[in-house]
């Protein structure tokens, strides 16, 4: 890129002194107050308003210490969603922070990479193709720089800029082609960008299926509370004629029917897990998108750079004017031509490893080097099927260098070669394909206009030979495809490559395929239903280009897959935005495909997305458990509260607001800790991926659960009325039902770690929280029963230890049944296997 000699850039006191006239270049209107925020959600929660409502009438009524019982409960419950959310959305900004754009610009006499954010007014910014502009400004150098500034006009093709006719550039803006330095005129809500509203906050972010389930479950959950709450509250009216005490029994129902853990768990769950896959260098954007990756069915992986190394090296040089093919390792007399416009058409300061390679083989065999020599006058990027390039070049006495280099079938074309000769260098092509190797063709130029003509193809070449890259597949590729293989998951490969390229490195790196290859133009011929049918049987898609890409994403789709896409250079958006995850890379990805993408692999490392998937599942699967451990748990509660009322029992009131409260405070950390923190289970990675959108909120996925929640309040409400027939009062029954409903919540937390192990396996699951927690859950039970004045709180009595025993013994046998459930299921499973 050239930049003019005599701007060196702002200096670091330059920069903080134009933050603090012109702004950051953000466009948002201030900061996000977390805080606040979560604040805002927790105050406005249908739990916070109950407790709030219960408070005031304890207090409204003379009952000061119920009512500073429920006073310090808000304090504890805000604190844990709080906590909770506090933690989730920090872990949000954090990705938001690591995942946000880069750009280059010079500073202090050198070039350095800053995040978008941080440039300022006055900063010389440089632009190069596939990049997004990240700030408006003027153009002070250029060389064959155009821009497609549709997001701000709406013409989507490419409009040509020079410094010569003070051009601005503007933000949001994608450079299409050439290089650029611009000096920065405008920042954030400034910019033209800024002015029009295009806000990424203005983005709705669409919410996945889980999320939408979810929100329905809760939201439903909420009018049955509100029903049930009316409908108790007029019964113990009519029944006591007391109305502060039926009020407090319908808001100790409504408490009880409440799932408000469920939201805060997905939350949870969502956000942490996204943190926890940093770790594996995957960035997430959105903590949504890893529900999605347990989902997963399908991998269309890029084959340069993601299934091989993208260490280019050139293996072999064909010769058109000799006819011979030199390998380049013998040290044998070398095309030196062919090497030479090979350079001409590369990028003077070569980003691409091909590009690289041809600089490197050049500066090892030119006799005298042209490049300083040279200044390049005109370019046409990389463009046509398959896809060329062409650089022009002009030296002080005039001479001009027309190069090209691309597909071979394109530079064939504009060769005017005999038939013989055509077929002779296909032969060779092919023979190179076949054996692995990357093959791009080389063409000399010559025009005799003065005017440069609009595109390259009217260029006429003499076709100067081949060059055969070799790239070699990643070591661990065939181990990562083959945990997406145990996974059921397909890899499909996508390469601008020759068919039979493809097919060599898809030998080499056991990729299950039927020898059978599409071309991008056999894609775009297909129909629809066609190519729905041939994508669920073809695995390697050779000669693709943009639209074929999205045309196969698009009918994977259509098959009912969710589909996962890599990919790093510009033209994958389209592919990147359609797929349901689209993986960009972080190392090689240009910023279009690191916007585009839900995803982005910090090292390149495919294998990460192995990971990435176990991760996906994992969650899903903990998320399961702890929703069915809310529902199961949240049935006794609310059956506690409402049958001895309607079954006409002598006693009643077993619960109030306290006692609901005080189980919420053990139900929400259980839940959303303990299941959070649990390992993956054994052969998570070898069943086949579950469908997106499969819920398990439906009545037939929650039938276990909800049968788990009526053999607790059996056990609960059956020794409850046992005691009641004993004769013993009221205190006592009520001590003995929330003891055993204490007990049955430590062994629901116990045996709801998994639905196919007995929990005499799990037990064995590394997770130090689950002793943590049970530890605290025992020791409330002592305090529960021993400790005077909390007991006058509760409002229960001191159990005989033989009473405590019986209690554990009830609820012990009220959830380990699942036990034998598991047993009958693993057997039925393996006879059917």
């Amino acid at each position: 890129m050239h930049i003019p000699e005599k701007n060196t850039g702002l200096t670091n006191e330059e920069v903080t002194i134009s933050r603090q006239q012109h702004g950051s270049n953000t466009l948002e209107m201030q900061e996000d107050r977390v805080l606040l925020q979560v604040l805002k959600e927790i105050v406005l929660e249908p739990m916070f308003i109950i407790l709030l409502a219960a408070c005031i009438v304890y207090f409204v009524v003379g009952q000061y210490q119920e009512g500073i019982i429920m006073l310090v409960s808000i304090f504890i419950v805000a604190g844990i969603s709080l906590f909770q959310e506090y933690r989730s959305k920090n872990a949000v900004q954090a990705l938001k922070k690591i995942s946000a754009a880069k750009a280059k610009v010079l500073r202090n006499g050198t070039t350095v990479q800053v995040d978008t954010e941080d440039i300022v007014v006055d900063d010389l910014l440089l632009l190069e193709e596939g990049e997004v502009v990240a700030a408006d400004g003027l153009i002070i150098a250029a060389n064959d720089f155009s821009i497609n500034e549709s997001i701000l006009t709406g013409e989507s093709f490419a409009v040509s800029k020079t410094a010569g006719d003070k051009s601005s550039v503007y933000k949001g803006t994608l450079v299409t082609s050439g290089s650029a330095t611009i000096k920065v005129t405008e920042v954030g809500l400034k910019t033209m960008f800024g002015k029009i509203g295009l806000s990424l906050k203005e983005i709705t972010i669409a919410k996945t299926p889980l999320q939408l389930q979810i929100r329905s479950f809760v939201r439903n959950m909420v009018w049955i509370g509100a029903i049930a709450f009316l409908i108790v509250v007029g019964f113990n009216y009519y029944q006591s004629g007391d109305i502060v005490h039926s009020f407090l029994q319908g808001l100790t129902l409504a408490m009880s029917i409440l799932p408000e853990e469920i939201p805060v768990a997905f939350s949870t769950f969502q956000a942490l897990g996204a943190f926890r896959l940093l770790k594996n260098n995957i960035i997430v954007k959105q903590p949504q998108y890893v529900e999605t990756l347990g989902s997963a069915t399908v991998i269309c992986c890029d084959k340069t750079g993601t299934l091989t190394q993208n260490k280019m090296s050139i293996a072999y040089l064909y010769d058109a004017a000799s006819k011979l093919s030199v390998p380049v390792k013998d040290n044998a007399a070398l095309p030196l031509t062919l090497i030479e416009y090979a350079m001409w058409s590369s990028e003077t300061n070569p980003f691409d490893p091909m590009e690289k390679a041809i600089h490197q083989l050049y500066e090892k065999t030119a006799t005298t080097d042209k490049r300083q020599s040279f200044e390049q006058i005109h370019e046409y990027p990389i463009g046509g099927k398959p896809p060329m390039m062409t650089h022009i070049f002009k030296n002080e006495t005039g001479e001009i260098i027309i190069a090209a280099k691309g597909g071979p079938e394109g530079i064939l074309r504009q060769s005017n070669l005999p038939v013989a000769a055509l077929k002779h260098i296909e032969e060779q092509s092919l023979a190179y394909a076949k054996s692995g190797y990357r093959v791009l063709g080389v063409g000399k130029g010559k025009w005799s206009e003065k005017k440069w003509p609009v595109s390259q193809e009217e260029f006429e070449f003499k076709f100067l030979g081949l060059i055969a890259f070799q790239d070699p597949p990643k070591e661990n590729i065939i181990q990562t495809i083959q945990t997406f293989r145990e996974a059921g998951i397909p890899v499909k490969m996508i390469t601008g490559d020759y068919a039979e390229t493809a097919l060599a490195i898809a030998g080499q790196i056991k990729l299950d395929h039927n020898n059978e290859v599409l071309t991008g133009q056999e894609v775009l011929h297909l129909g629809k239903e066609a190519l729905q049918q041939k994508v669920q049987q073809v695995n390697i898609y050779a000669r693709m280009f943009p639209e074929a890409k999205l045309k196969v994403i698009d009918a994977l789709k259509e098959n009912g897959e969710v589909v996962a896409m890599t990919g790093d250079g510009v033209n994958d958006g389209p592919a990147l935005k359609a797929a349901h995850i689209g993986i960009a890379m972080g190392l090689r990805g240009s910023e279009v495909a690191k916007s585009a993408a839900s995803l982005i692999l910090t090292d390149d490392d495919l294998a990460h997305m192995t990971d990435a998937v176990a991760l996906g599942r994992k969650i899903y699967d903990n998320l399961k458990k702890a929703i069915q451990y809310i529902v199961s748990i949240h049935i006794p509660i609310i059956l506690i509260v409402t049958l001895p009322l309607l079954l006409l029992w002598k006693f009643t009131d077993f619960f109030s607001p306290v006692h609901v409260i005080f189980l919420e405070l053990i139900m929400g950390p259980t839940c959303s800790i303990i299941y959070e923190n649990e390992p993956m289970e054994p052969g998570t990675m070898q069943r086949k991926p579950l469908r997106l959108g499969t819920s398990f909120l439906s009545f037939k996925q929650l039938l276990l659960s909800i049968i788990q929640g009526l053999m607790i309040t059996a056990g609960c409400l059956g020794i409850g009325y046992y005691y009641m027939q004993l004769g013993s009062d009221e205190t006592t029954i009520r001590t003995v039902i929330f003891i055993t409903l204490l007990f049955s919540n430590i062994f629901l937390t116990l045996v709801n770690r998994s639905f196919v192990y007995s929990v005499f396996k799990t037990i064995r699951y590394k997770n130090n929280l689950v002793p943590l927690i049970t530890g605290i859950t025992l020791a409330f039970i002592a305090v529960l029963l021993y400790v005077p004045f909390v007991q006058n709180l509760f409002r229960l009595n001191t159990l005989p230890l033989a009473t405590v025993g019986t209690c554990a013994g009830v609820a012990l046998v009220s959830t380990l049944w699942i036990d034998l459930w598991k047993l009958l299921k693993t057997k039925k499973a393996d006879s059917i296997n």
